[in-house]
This record gives structure tokens, C-alpha cells and sequence, in this order.
């Protein structure tokens, strides 16, 4: 079933053509343009991919810290106990425990955006990985979130660091930042992203890799983006 779209929408849509792909600069400045929520939209970029995620070697997953964040709070919770919990604490975590965390999680009060554990930790948080795993918390040590480094993490975390994974499409939808980001902002902030994508292309992905590019806030319509731009991201 089609989704039916609001007047605002329609009205945004028109304005893009789409069969043109505009620079990233073009792209970011028709995004900030179109966006006419009465909130701070978040704008996202969506990159399809020419993988096949039922191999293994092609699920990409990872994470990067943006050079300017995403301009949203984070709530970060740690998982440790001791040394670990204290520098958690000091590093700014709005959440820390063990046992009783893990029974508040089990309960279902869950009231974080992102989680850390330190390596003796694991046992113990894998009994709640059901609950976290379906909502992007399970703590990760391929994404640096399990961790003896707390301090690093949740100063990252709380700095912008963002996730990137391909769903089963093979498309990958990653915020970029708010619609209040200046031009430049936002620009740099893909151009991150874009570069970290290209980073971790498998080896074994066949035929083009980045298929396509768009940018959208969240009311708004995608605007393609030329994927062929990876570098002198600024230039009109």
C-alpha cells in the first residue's frame, strides 16, 4: 500500500527534481529549505549499498564519531561495577550498575539511548540481550562499547558518536545532525560518514558498491545525492 503524504510534503516533493543527484552542499541546503516541522528536524542520510547481507562478511556494522554530533542528548548507561562505575560516573554516564540495573532493564524500564559494559560485565548483561539486542542497545565490542575505557566511550557517545548498519535491504540510515546545522556542519558530517563507508566495503561485495545517496530531515522528502562526490565535499 502506498503511504499517502500530507500538503506539506506533496508541496516539498515538488520542489526537488527527481531525476537530477546535487552535490552534498546542494543537497544539505535543499533539505534545510524543504524541512517546515514546527520542531528541529534531524536530518539523515541513507546510502544503498550493493551488498548481500546474508553473508556474513558483507552485514556492515560500525560506528564513527562525527565531527560536529548529531545535536541530540544522549542518555548513556554502563554497565560495571567498582574502578569502571566511578570513572563512568566522572565521564558524565546518566545510568550506572549491575544486578539492580539489570533487574530495573528486565522489569522494562529503559531509560537510555546508548550502553556501555566492561568486559566482566558481559555475563551478566548477555541474560538481558533479548530485550537490548531488537532495540540497538546490546553492548558491542566489534563498536567499542565493551569496553575497559569507560571515560573514552561515554565521552564519545555523549559527543555524537553514531551507528551505521546495513538492514536487510542493504541500505544503511544514519543521522547526520538537525536542520538548525549550518550548511557547513552537516556537510562535514557526511562527508565522514560517506568516507567511513567507503572504508568498509568488503572485499567479496561484487558490481557498484554505493548504489545510491539521499538526504531527507525527518518530515521531509529524500534528496538524491551524486555518490560519485568523495571528496572536496564543499564544492557547489
Amino acid at each position: 500500500m502506498a503511504t499517502k503524504h500530507g500538503k506539506k510534503f506533496r508541496e516539498a516533493a515538488a520542489k526537488v527534481d527527481r531525476a537530477a543527484v546535487y552535490t552534498p552542499l546542494e543537497a544539505v541546503k535543499l533539505v534545510k529549505e524543504l524541512a517546515n516541522a514546527k520542531f528541529d528536524e534531524t536530518v539523515e542520510a541513507h546510502f544503498r549499498l550493493g551488498i548481500d547481507t546474508r553473508k556474513a562478511d558483507q552485514n556492515i556494522r560500525g560506528s564513527i564519531s562525527l565531527p560536529h554530533g548529531t545535536g541530540k542528548t544522549v542518555r548513556v548507561a554502563v554497565f560495571a561495577e567498582g574502578a569502571q562505575a566511578e570513572q563512568a560516573a566522572e565521564a558524565g554516564a546518566d545510568v550506572i550498575g549491575s544486578d539492580e540495573l539489570i533487574a530495573q532493564i528486565q522489569k522494562g524500564e529503559i531509560n537510555f539511548d546508548a550502553a556501555i559494559a566492561t568486559p566482566m560485565m558481559m555475563a551478566k548483561v548477555g541474560r538481558i540481550g533479548k530485550i537490548l539486542g531488537p532495540r540497538g542497545l546490546m553492548p558491542n565490542p566489534k563498536l567499542g562499547t565493551v569496553t575497559m575505557d569507560v571515560v573514552k566511550m561515554v565521552s564519545e557517545l555523549k559527543a555524537g558518536r553514531v551507528e551505521y548498519r546495513a538492514d536487510r535491504y542493504g541500505i544503511c540510515h544514519v543521522p547526520l545532525g538537525r536542520v538548525s546545522f549550518d550548511e557547513q556542519k552537516l556537510v562535514e558530517n557526511y562527508a565522514a560518514l560517506y568516507t567511513e563507508i567507503l572504508r568498509v566495503k568488503p572485499a567479496s561485495a561484487k558490481g557498484k558498491y554505493v548504489k545510491s545517496i539521499s538526504v531527507s530531515s525527518t518530515m521531509g522528502p529524500g534528496v538524491k545525492v551524486d555518490s560519485a562526490v568523495q571528496r572536496n565535499f564543499m564544492e557547489a
